[in-house]
């Protein structure tokens, strides 16, 4: 994302790279180690300091999205960035990181754009939410094959997963529905009661990034007392699933949870599966719900 709303994207494009800047001016060459967490370490006080109004969510996912444009992707790596349009540019990163002082996104990397473009309404729902997901930068690797067919021409790609934990692929892309369903209309849900759905500089928090991965939706409860990790079985085999969301929540703990904050997890399927109840049994932090679809035809 080349800036809010995409505001600098044109700059971007004309002049070559990719960029970000979450107010820390200084030049971060020698200090971005190997491993992102002892970034987050070292820049969350600094990001904090220089923004005391900004949660320790808000500081982890800026400090996170920093440490992954300037270290996280690699040389060779291929970058999509929204024009503000509706379209997608495509452009391969060419060059390490480097501050430029003083001007627009200083955290920079060098980026050929190729002389393609991509259409939002093109794409699948799965690889629209894996884009637009909250923050600054998100890994797109698993729509690898996808992306592949849409920059060969292909306008309009079939939803075909390959993961070799899907077990059916007819439910799995009806499912890719529910997430979006739930985020119109978390308000109208029994979770809307108790919950809403968590928000970073105005973006809801959904395919939140984490360490191994995104989770689907991440929520508060409304007294701010607990963060609830919201996964969808999506077709996904049911025990992995269960460790997926566990993995989840250990980052959200570690990482997200301010003091006195519990997590607890949720995992919503459409059918009540034994093998994900056997897997609950001793985990109670984590609750299982099923969904209900009706499809219903009236004479007039």
């Amino acid at each position: 994302m080349l800036g809010r709303k995409s505001v600098y994207a044109d700059e971007c494009f004309a002049e070559g790279f990719v960029g970000a800047d979450f107010g820390i001016e200084k030049d971060l060459n020698g200090d971005l180690p190997e491993n992102w967490r002892t970034f987050n370490k070292q820049f969350i006080p600094v990001f904090l300091k220089s923004n005391p109004e900004k949660s320790k969510i808000a500081a982890g996912l800026a400090c996170g999205a920093l440490w992954n444009v300037c270290k996280g992707i690699a040389t060779g790596d291929y970058v999509l960035s929204p024009d503000g349009a509706g379209n997608y540019r495509v452009g391969e990163v060419t060059g390490s990181y480097f501050y430029q002082q003083g001007g627009v996104l200083p955290h920079r990397r060098n980026v050929t754009w190729l002389n393609v473009s991509i259409e939002r309404a093109a794409m699948s729902e799965a690889l629209r939410n894996s884009c637009g997901s909250i923050g600054t930068v998100s890994n797109i690797t698993p729509h690898r094959d996808e992306l592949e067919k849409l920059t060969g021409g292909v306008s309009a790609p079939k939803l075909i997963s390959t993961d070799e934990t899907v077990e059916d692929a007819s439910s799995f892309a009806l499912e890719e529905h529910l997430e979006q369903f739930l985020m119109e209309n978390w308000d109208r849900t029994q979770l809307g009661e108790e919950y809403e759905i968590y928000e970073v500089e105005g973006e809801k928090a959904q395919q939140y990034q984490t360490d191994t991965g995104p989770l689907d939706i991440l929520a508060i409860s409304k007294d701010q007392k607990t963060l609830l990790v919201v996964e969808l079985k999506k077709g996904r085999a049911s025990d992995a699933v269960v460790g997926q969301t566990l993995r989840y929540m250990s980052y959200v703990e570690e990482e997200l949870a301010e003091d006195g904050q519990s997590v607890r997890g949720l995992i919503i399927a459409h059918e009540d599966d034994r093998r994900i109840r056997r897997a609950l049994s001793l985990v109670p932090t984590i609750a299982f719900y099923r969904y209900q679809v009706s499809f219903k035809l009236f004479e007039s």
